[in-house]
């Protein structure tokens, strides 16, 4: 009887991993930060044939994905792609945000009750414990009792840790300045491991502070702009925003080992601690799935400095694109051919330059906040004698003082809807909601569906504003996101891999359709509070 109860035993807990046998080994997700879709079709010819256009030819294309929220920032997309759902369910509502209960700026990885591991600085005091729900790594953990591993790798700590989510085996970011190493926090481990000690003690950062030059012929970028205009931002110690950048000279000024997240090295970096994490973790290895999270960073910080139209972006993604297609190779050889499953994303997309767009006639500009602020300090003190009713204005929201608007007996609806009026006449803003519209209205398309699924009731302000098409709170140079507009939503959307068929699609997809497509593929729960659909078109 023993022996029988021991057997039938035996057999229950192993059913979740034999129900994966069938499956890819390894379940690779990439982000690439700030990737607009057209990057795929502006750079094809650039491309080489087995990074990009490999996942182009063996896999499917999504060609109309989309964020379906607002705002579209670096930790809402990354959270968002991992756990199928919005800011207004997994409440990563911003990289940084008001918390309207401390009543101060918190960031979406930050955390007080974890300590670094691998640096004495306290940029590692880091996890997912602000993220309210579960990814499909999350999930795959659970399915297969622990067993499946998964590890998150970015340069950017919430790019590592929200992709990663709550139950991974570690997530390891760059921490740059003098040291130029890989870190983690205590929530994952008490030390790094060997082999990540071996690849900080490789130097390996250190060999790329050398020249960045273009990797063709910089007259053979006819995708971009010219190499000098007045639309990008410059390096501390150089005069222009030109070819070629001296890395070594100019990291004394900018941050030290810092530089490189805003070249294409930084990218390069990530793909060899990514393929380090492989050999050092064991993943693929065997017949149970695990979750390989891998952002590339150094895309959003590039666009931010130079603009999306720079040649400076341009030779980013030539440099990204052979990044990836010694990726691939590595795990042809490493997992094994068809044994892996492989998608890759954007957490948000990016405007070009607003200055360059009135160069062209386009409708774009710059927002004057402080000529915005004192219309509406002068609005709150005459109507209300005071203009301490507001508590903080951030993120497009305004906070309210709830305590100050009993103190002086006034209606909560009644002020929202008051500064709703208020907001809505001044210069370049377009729309101007309430929170009670938020949470009371159903709004299925447009700009106001995507502020909705934007907006959470417990951690999001009393009033959200929008801005006109393409003007943005921003320097004169660069470019950057956040909105609703197509250039900041519309992402590439590509798998490649095992149970993945040969494709494309125009049919609309969206963001948080990716998580439950990958549960689907797995066969495991969808994450727990995911809203997408799984894609069944892009599976063989």
């Amino acid at each position: 009887m023993k022996y029988l109860i021991a057997l039938l035993l035996t057999v229950v807990f192993t059913l979740p991993i034999s129900a994966q046998e069938d499956n890819p080994k390894l379940v690779v997700g990439i982000v690439v930060d700030q990737m607009r879709y057209d990057y795929l079709t502006r750079f094809d010819k650039k491309f080489g044939e087995n990074g990009f256009k490999r996942m182009m030819r063996e896999g499917f294309n999504c060609k109309n994905n989309h964020f379906n929220y607002v705002p579209t920032y670096t930790g809402p997309g990354h959270a968002s792609i991992y756990t199928g759902t919005t800011p207004k369910y997994h409440g990563i509502i911003g990289n940084n945000w008001y918390d309207k209960d401390i009543k101060k700026m918190v960031y979406c990885a930050g955390d007080t009750t974890v300590n670094s591991v691998g640096t004495a600085a306290a940029s590692g005091l880091m996890s997912p414990h602000r993220m309210l729900t579960t990814t499909f790594a999350d999930e795959n953990r659970l399915f297969t009792q622990m067993r499946g591993k998964t590890i998150g790798v970015s340069i950017k700590d919430r790019g590592a840790i929200l992709p990663a989510g709550h139950s991974a085996n570690a997530a390891y970011w760059f921490q740059g300045g003098q040291e130029g190493n890989w870190i983690s926090s205590t929530f994952y481990m008490d030390a790094l491991p060997k082999w990540v000690n071996n690849f900080n003690n490789s130097k390996k950062a250190e060999s790329y502070i050398k020249d960045w030059n273009t990797f063709y012929d910089i007259e053979t970028y006819t995708e971009s702009g010219a190499d000098l205009n007045n639309f990008e931002g410059k390096f501390k110690g150089k005069e222009t925003a030109t070819f070629p950048y001296n890395l070594k000279a100019l990291s004394k000024k900018n941050g030290g080992f810092n530089i490189l997240k805003t070249t294409p090295y930084g990218n390069s970096l990530t793909a060899d601690f990514a393929l380090a994490a492989i050999d050092g973790e064991g993943l693929g290895q065997d017949n149970i799935t695990d979750v390989l999270t891998v952002s590339f960073s150094s895309t959003d910080y590039v666009g931010h400095k130079f603009g999306v139209n720079s040649k400076e972006i341009e030779d980013t993604y030539i440099r990204l694109d052979k990044d990836l297609e010694r990726f691939f190779a590595a795990l042809d050889e490493k997992v094994g051919k068809g044994e892996y499953v492989v998608f890759l994303t954007a957490d948000h997309g990016a405007i070009d330059v607003p200055a360059y767009l009135q160069s062209a006639k386009i409708p774009a500009g710059y927002l004057d906040n402080d000529a915005r602020k004192v219309l509406f300090q002068k609005f709150l003190t005459d109507t209300y004698g005071t203009t301490d009713i507001v508590e903080d204005i951030s993120n497009n929201q305004i906070f309210l003082n709830r305590d100050m608007i009993k103190a002086l007996d006034l209606d909560l609806d009644d002020v929202q809807e008051a500064i709703v009026n208020e907001q809505i006449a001044y210069p370049h803003i377009s729309k101007a909601y309430t929170a009670t519209t938020m949470a009371s209205v159903d709004f299925t398309e447009g700009i106001e569906a995507l502020l909705q699924k934007g907006y959470n009731q417990k951690r999001s302000g009393d009033i959200i504003l929008v801005n006109d098409p393409a003007y943005i709170s921003y320097g004169k140079t660069g470019s950057t996101h956040g909105s609703g507009l197509n250039y900041d939503t519309h992402v590439p959307l590509l798998f490649f891999g095992k149970g993945i068929k040969q494709g494309h699609t125009y049919k609309k997809t969206e963001i948080t359709d990716i998580a439950p497509t990958i549960s689907a593929l797995l066969g495991i729960s969808f994450p727990n509070f995911a809203i997408g659909q799984p894609l069944e078109f892009v599976f063989n």
